[in-house]
């Protein structure tokens, strides 16, 4: 009994409080609007004052369940990159771990995944924009994904709900500001119908008659000149085509254009964070290594008859291509077990005062992309075979091409290789990848003139450079670790023993 009222008098003061605000509401309405609107105006104030706390617990609730995605971590020494691309927009649903968006970092890139299933609501960053680790990009409701038709079902029923709502509201309104008006009016407002609906009856009958005659015009043209019609027809989708093409010529990169002749203009390009990185490293490393480089000419005809008899029952047995980058790198961890300077590093303040030497190899293979140069590491190569090699670098040369490579497949190489031969590279001098203390340079194979027990026969020869740091080594180690290599590929059988 006592609950039951204490219930009675907490509604009471309610629905006084509810009155108290109702005529504050009604009173603001009455000076903007027309005095039907106004009279109701007290109903409505009271029914917005009660059904208040649900619409508030209502956006509450729905503010509640979305969930703010920010920017992932990217690795310890990456705190920023650029939002290149996003993947998804506003509005669509998307499976848990989809893929969102892709930021450009200058090792790699980043993509960012859906935490769970559900619904973009808002982007918080443009494309071209700089984010920070931890920045809010976007926001997302969680659930499931919405049924076939159900939500064009959904808006049209409450659309319909809303055109039923607002037409009896403007009937209500309709007949509390006008109950009673005089016939003389509704006579004219039906005859004035009347008269339009005939005017509109009369203008679609001319209309359908034109229509008809211009119909019979065209049939009787096409059956008189059926020949000539066609190509008439056939000419207008070549015409769309045209300008669809000029659409897409003008709406198209700046750098796809063609030049016209003797063109004069000029572009310029961000470049990515990919492209600014390598510069920096490039030029840090001309700027803190003593470099020089040496050269040696390897006769392949040895390594290329090997392969030759090898490589058809190795892509069947075990489905590896068998190429030269297998061989050069098991060749390079044989002759670095005996020229460890060339595997060694410098570090500490300044220029540096400490030598790091390592027992293993961590080679870095240089692979080109559309990017840029990356340089992924094939962990402990001293202990793979050719085979093995050419597995892992094939695995990795993929990544690149694809762009999923991560900073633990970039990080911690102690030598490089790289072919510049697959260009057509007759030989060059390549540029240290620090903290290395050197670099191999592989160049195109091409037939020479070479001298064999002291006869002239034609071989095939590649030259190849090594780049390496004269404060850690000298030119003796430099020179021998060519001459060892040059051995090993020669015969390759000294490889295996």
């Amino acid at each position: 009994m006592l609950a039951r009222r204490s219930t009675v008098l907490l509604s009471r003061a309610s629905l006084r409080l509810s009155a108290a605000a109702a005529p504050s509401l009604a009173a603001r309405t009455l000076s903007t609007a027309s005095p039907a609107a106004a009279a109701s105006a007290p109903r409505r104030a009271l029914a917005l004052a009660t059904a208040t706390p649900a619409l508030r617990r209502a956006l509450h609730a729905s503010a509640a369940a979305r969930e703010t995605v920010k920017v992932p971590q990217m690795a310890e020494s990456i705190t920023e990159g650029t939002l290149k691309q996003w993947n998804k927009k506003v509005g669509d649903f998307v499976e848990a771990d989809e893929e969102i968006a892709v930021i450009e970092t200058d090792k790699i890139d980043v993509t960012v995944n859906a935490p769970q299933s559900g619904t973009i609501t808002e982007t918080l960053a443009n494309e071209e924009d700089t984010v920070t680790v931890g920045q809010d990009l976007f926001k997302m409701e969680p659930g499931d994904a919405p049924a076939e038709g159900s939500s064009s079902g959904g808006e049209s029923k409450s659309e319909s709900k809303e055109e039923s709502s607002s037409s009896s509201g403007s009937k209500d309104n309709a007949k509390e500001e006008a109950p009673k008006k005089s016939d003389a009016t509704s006579s004219e407002t039906k005859a004035q119908e009347q008269k339009d609906s005939g005017r509109q009856s009369e203008s679609s009958q001319k209309a359908s008659q034109e229509g008809g005659n211009q119909a019979h015009k065209r049939n009787e043209a096409s059956s008189s000149s059926s020949g000539s019609s066609a190509p008439k027809k056939d000419s207008k989708p070549s015409s769309s085509g045209s300008s669809g093409d000029k659409k897409g010529a003008s709406s198209g990169s700046v750098d796809s254009a063609p030049a016209t002749k003797g063109s004069r203009d000029e572009r310029r390009v961000k470049m990515n964070r990919m492209r600014l990185r390598i510069a920096e490293r490039l030029k840090q490393s001309q700027n803190t290594a003593a470099s020089l480089t040496t050269f040696n000419e390897i006769d392949m005809s040895n390594l290329m008859a090997f392969r030759a008899r090898h490589k058809d029952r190795i892509l069947k047995e075990q489905g590896v291509k068998l190429g030269f980058m297998g061989a050069f790198a098991r060749a390079s961890a044989l002759a670095l077990k005996e020229i460890p300077a060339a595997n060694a590093s410098i570090e500490g303040e300044g220029l540096g005062d400490t030598i790091v030497y390592r027992d293993y190899v961590d080679l870095s293979v240089a692979v080109s992309t559309e990017k840029g140069l990356v340089t992924p590491v094939v962990r402990s190569v001293e202990q793979l075979s050719i085979l093995d090699i050419e597995r892992e670098i094939t695995a990795l040369g993929k990544k690149a091409r694809d762009n999923k490579l991560t900073l633990e497949d970039m990080a911690g190489g102690t030598f490089t290789i790289s072919n510049g031969g697959v260009f057509g590279s007759l030989f060059g001098t390549p540029i240290l990848n620090l903290p290395g203390s050197a670099i191999l340079g592989m160049h195109a194979i091409n037939n020479k003139p070479w001298v064999v027990d002291g006869k002239v026969d034609i071989r095939p020869i590649m030259v190849v450079a090594l780049t390496y740091d004269h404060r850690l080594l000298d030119g003796r180690e430099a020179v021998t670790f060519l001459v060892r290599l040059k051995q090993y590929l020669e015969d390759p059988a000294m490889m295996a023993l």
